[in-house]
């Protein structure tokens, strides 16, 4: 029974986390490069929707994610338009997006489908699913088809792309030449500038990558998690993908390992609703599902004073002549 709920726990965890890291990665790319980006969460939200709508409307997995980082493409390069090339107000900029998007979607929702905001289920056929049909469920009184079958191997291809693409990050800043260039542009814009660099040119570039990661991080929720789109689905996930970036430092793998931590507790909470507590009873489902969101402040007022963010985060660049 052991492996069964390990392997059931490590399997929620994986799939909980996975648009998380995606969101978290888009942040910290564009914030490396000195842009501030509070509109993961409206991002994803819009990009979940395209996903639902073109995937429902279109019977096209393809199409879905195509439409899904197309939107969110769009709205990076809303909001390098605002705060890149007019230096607008990063903050300002991002929480107009995640307003636009939490509006917009209900809308267009009941506008093409009259679903009360909803759009129509997607098709089995259409949706993601696990890349090995014969780990979909854990086996008692099997350690390998449970933790390592179930638990490990039976997620679909976002959920190891997202994964792979922490590798990917971290190897692209740190270890190429346009990743050395994205740091410093968000560490000291006028030295790129002084080297015949582009500091907006890097800037748009690093603001279409954090769209194409939110794209897929939207479509995950709605491809493969849930069967449609529903107003204001995310709950909250991009902001949560930000904490775990700030409490990460700006760097891969410590975000990885706090987006694995709230998706461990969000895992853990759909757990424990039920459950008696020796000495205090059953606890609340309220209780146990704000898990995600009390750690949220915890680590941002705790830890936030001790991450030190790229020097040129949030100070739009003028050039000098």
């Amino acid at each position: 029974m052991d492996e069964v709920l390990i392997g059931s726990v490590l399997a929620s965890t994986l799939r909980v986390t996975t648009p998380l890291l995606l969101c978290a990665l888009a942040g910290l790319i564009s914030e490396r490069s000195g842009v501030i980006d509070i509109g993961l969460e409206g991002k994803m939200l819009f990009a979940a929707f395209a996903a639902a709508a073109a995937a429902s409307v279109g019977h096209s997995t393809a199409l879905g994610l195509v439409a899904a980082m197309l939107v969110a493409c769009l709205l990076s390069l809303l909001h390098g338009f605002a705060c890149v090339t007019h230096r607008g107000d990063q903050v300002v900029s991002g929480v107009a997006i995640n307003m636009v998007a939490a509006g917009l979607t209900v809308v267009l929702g009941i506008a093409w489908f009259a679903q009360g905001g909803q759009t129509p289920p997607i098709d089995a056929a259409v949706r993601l699913t696990g890349l090995s049909a014969a780990f979909a469920e854990p086996v008692e009184g099997s350690w390998w088809a449970s933790v390592i079958g179930h638990g490990l191997l039976s997620h679909n291809i976002l959920v190891y792309l997202a994964f792979a693409l922490v590798g990917g990050v971290w190897f692209f800043l740190e270890r190429t030449k346009p990743g050395l260039r994205l740091r410093a542009v968000g560490e000291n814009p006028a030295m790129v500038d002084a080297a015949g660099v582009s500091v907006p040119r890097l800037r748009y570039a690093a603001l279409l990558l954090n769209g194409l990661l939110c794209g897929l991080a939207g479509s995950y929720l709605t491809l493969a998690q849930n069967a449609n789109f529903s107003p204001n689905m995310t709950a909250g996930r991009g902001f949560i993908a930000l904490a775990a970036m700030i409490f990460g430092k700006w760097k891969p793998l410590p975000t990885m390992a706090a987006c694995l931590l709230f998706g461990f507790l969000d895992a853990a909470a759909i757990r424990l609703q039920g459950v008696a507590i020796p000495g205090v009873g059953e606890v609340p489902v309220q209780a146990i599902q704000a898990l995600p969101y009390l750690l949220t402040v915890v680590l941002l007022a705790g830890f936030i004073g001790q991450a030190l963010a790229p020097k040129a985060l949030g100070r739009p660049y003028i050039k000098e002549r």
